[in-house]
């Protein structure tokens, strides 16, 4: 059974909805129980709700502050769920406030960031995930990043969870019920193919969660960083990857002293780029603390790029570095090609490629596609967040877990049911308040 969650705050509410700055239009939102009165005063009359109404909007004194487009929504065919008053003006952030100003007056008070987004979960008009989409589809950095959080708004990923959730609960009636008759409850529930549903409901959820990781890709992106030595040309290939001069190129070896980032998209997944200073042994002490700095980014990074020159191939210096890096994606690159007059390759997760030419260097993309575990996303990916891949691999173990217990029916009605809390995390069924607190107060005011 759903917690039952409180109740939202009665009181008005009101922000600017538009982006800071100025624009042909900018939008006024106001939310809550009461707001007759309100839109009363402001406007000088009654509105019709769900017309589009040209209006005159009002201060205290009768006087004109703007001039535009106000519309009512009546509770709770709203975003919100509540009353909901919009008033469409001018652009201009003076002129923006003057009416905020206006409707703080008139009783309401400023919205919290994320407030109406939490409100309209409150009232059961979005569930936690699609509320989250909604900030996901604001901050989306590519085609394919919208594409995925519109499919998690319009509820494509909440409706794969709540077939998941309930499949678990039906597997969970089944279950318990035979406790009570332990002589014929495995014959049971083999005779009602118990055990095929849980195989059915693995598979399923193993594909959300590729979906999921894939959603998660497009929204977090990747961090990749350039190490090797001095004069590999590190600086080089980040500026074939990033398709302009982001970092100084010369001749002279330890160029670059401090890290250089540069954001960038392959297929449509961000890929954070990080040229460091090269490593070697020095006394410059300029120098001693770029090379600190790319030891840090590479601590923080999720694939390492090691540069050879490839003329020389691995050696012993690049053994050390190697031994020295963590626990992430390591691709090795033989650069200078044009060089040695090699052709352009790959073997295993060594590339072969000339970042001054360019040859070799789309091999590269492919290759940090496969090391980012991406497929095309096609009409499949979520946008999701690291608290839904969490409860995704928590029901995953516990559903793995009811798996080895079958033979112990109670505890593999327990994992059912641990499996199926866990995946009502991701809509909101289960949800404690302080977590809706961090969520929401990560979106922008006015959402």
């Amino acid at each position: 059974m759903a917690e039952r969650r409180p109740p939202p705050r009665p009181d008005l509410i009101a922000a600017i909805a538009t982006a800071p700055g100025r624009g042909g239009v900018g939008v006024v939102r106001v939310s809550g129980a009461d707001i007759v009165p309100l839109a009363k005063a402001i406007l000088g009359r009654i509105l019709e709700a769900r017309h589009a109404t040209y209006c005159r909007f009002l201060d205290g004194d009768g006087r004109v502050l703007d001039e535009g487009i106000a519309l009512y929504f009546a509770a709770p065919h709203s975003f919100t769920g509540e009353h909901v008053l919009e008033l469409q003006g001018h652009g201009g952030p003076v002129v923006l406030n003057l009416i905020l100003q206006r409707c703080l007056e008139l009783g309401a008070r400023l919205a919290e960031p994320g407030e109406f987004s939490r409100r309209a979960f409150l009232n059961g008009k979005l569930d936690l995930a699609q509320a989250e989409a909604v900030a996901d589809l604001i901050d989306a950095a590519s085609t394919e990043a919208a594409r995925s959080a519109v499919r998690s708004l319009t509820g494509v990923f909440s409706a794969r969870i709540v077939e998941l959730v309930e499949a678990l609960t039906r597997l969970r009636m089944l279950v318990e019920a035979t406790l009570d008759f332990p002589e014929e409850e495995i014959d049971f529930l083999r005779d009602a193919d118990a055990f095929g549903r849980l195989d059915a409901i693995d598979a399923s959820l193993q594909t959300v969660r590729a979906q999921a990781c894939r959603g998660a890709l497009l929204r977090e992106g990747l961090t990749v960083v350039l190490i090797g030595q001095p004069n590999v040309g590190k600086s080089s290939l980040l500026n074939q990857l990033a398709g302009f001069e982001a970092a100084i190129v010369t001749e002279i070896a330890g160029t670059t002293r401090d890290t250089v980032r540069e954001a960038i998209q392959i297929a449509g997944v961000p890929l954070h780029i990080i040229d460091t200073a090269g490593l070697r042994e020095t006394d410059d002490a300029v120098e001693r603390l770029g090379i600190a700095r790319t030891w840090a980014a590479v601590e923080n990074a999720d694939v390492a790029l090691l540069l050879v020159d490839a003329a020389h191939g691995l050696g012993g210096q690049e053994a050390g570095i190697l031994a020295r890096l963590p626990k992430l994606t390591r691709l090795t690159i033989h650069n200078k090609i044009d060089v040695t007059a090699e052709a352009p390759r790959v073997i295993g997760d060594e590339i072969w490629l000339s970042a001054k030419t360019g040859d070799g260097v789309e091999l590269l993309r492919e290759k940090l596609l496969e090391a980012a575990g991406w497929q095309a996303a096609g009409e499949g990916a979520f946008m999701a967040r690291a608290r839904h891949l969490d409860a995704l691999a928590r029901g995953a173990t516990h559903v793995a877990a009811a798996r080895k217990a079958t033979g112990q029916l109670e505890l593999f009605a327990e994992e059912l049911r641990l499996a199926q809390a866990a995946l009502s995390e991701i809509t909101g069924e289960f949800s404690a308040d302080d977590l809706l607190g961090e969520i929401f107060s990560k979106f922008c005011i006015g959402k």
